[in-house]
C-alpha cells in the first residue's frame, strides 16, 4: 500500500510547492495558513483529476476551434474553484489565475521530472534512441 501512497504523496508536495512558490510570485494569490496551502494543493490535484476531464470533454469544439488554448482557460477556472472552496486561499481575479495557473503547471512538470526521477509518465523525449529514428 506504501508504493500506492508514494507517488500521490509526491505529487501533492509538488503541488502544494509550486502553489506556494506561486504565491511569492504573483501578488493576488494568498494563503493565510499553512493548512490552507495544504488543502488548496489536495482539492487542486482532485478538481484536476475529476471535474477538468469533464470540462474539457464539454467544451471540446472550443478547445479545437482555439488550437487548445482554451485549455489554459479550463485551468485558471480550476485555480478559481478551489480558491472559491478553500477559505484561507485566495484568488484576485481571472487573469491573476490565468497565468498562475500557467506558472504552476510548468513547475510542477518541471519539479515532477526532477523528484520522480524521469519516470516514464514524466520523461519527455528530446531525441530519438539510439538506432531508432522518429517516424
Amino acid at each position: 500500500m506504501l508504493a500506492n501512497l508514494t507517488p500521490f504523496l509526491l505529487h501533492w508536495g509538488i503541488t502544494a510547492l509550486s502553489l506556494w512558490v506561486a504565491s511569492h510570485l504573483f501578488k493576488g494569490i494568498r494563503f493565510s495558513s499553512t493548512g490552507a496551502l495544504a488543502v488548496a494543493a489536495l482539492l487542486l490535484g482532485l478538481a484536476n483529476a475529476v471535474v477538468r476531464p469533464l470540462l474539457v470533454l464539454l467544451t471540446l469544439p472550443l478547445t479545437v476551434l482555439s488550437f487548445g488554448v482554451f485549455l489554459l482557460v479550463i485551468n485558471a477556472l480550476m485555480l478559481l474553484l478551489v480558491a472559491k472552496l478553500v477559505e484561507g486561499f485566495r484568488v484576485e481575479g481571472f487573469w491573476t489565475a490565468f497565468w498562475a495557473s500557467l506558472f504552476i503547471t510548468l513547475l510542477s512538470v518541471v519539479l515532477g521530472a526532477f523528484v520522480l526521477g524521469g519516470t516514464p509518465e514524466f520523461t519527455i523525449q528530446t531525441s530519438p534512441g539510439a538506432g531508432t529514428g522518429w517516424l
